[in-house]
């Protein structure tokens, strides 16, 4: 199983975007939805990889309290994926690592959204 701060495989490719876990809660969100949807999980990989702040109907920044987290001390913008009608990728985008951190992920709504 992986763990906080490894790497969401594969390894970007050229000109491409790390992907990381930040946190436990996430990767178990991560085997959860590549079990449920691996299609739209890899489609995720693909376009955050690509392009973390690539603003469509699937792809978009989180707002108010939500629009910022806290990584490694970082405050950094966080975005969310939309992988299914309910599953969500959330991430923060660290530009100066070129590193974009998991930090939720599940196959309904997060719980911060409760």
């Amino acid at each position: 199983m992986a763990k906080r701060k490894e790497r969401v495989a594969p390894p970007p490719g050229p000109g491409g975007w790390d992907f990381r876990f930040a946190t436990n809660d996430a990767i178990k969100g991560w085997d959860q939805v590549c079990s449920v949807a691996s299609a739209n999980a890899r489609r995720a990989w693909d376009r955050i990889t690509t392009d973390p702040r690539n603003r469509d109907d699937r792809q978009h920044p989180l707002k108010g309290s939500l629009g910022t987290r806290s990584v490694d001390g970082n405050e950094l913008e966080q975005w969310q994926f939309e992988v299914t009608s309910a599953g969500r990728i959330w991430y923060c985008i660290d530009d100066t690592r070129r590193v974009v951190w998991m930090t939720d992920c599940s196959i309904g709504h997060p719980k911060a959204t409760e």
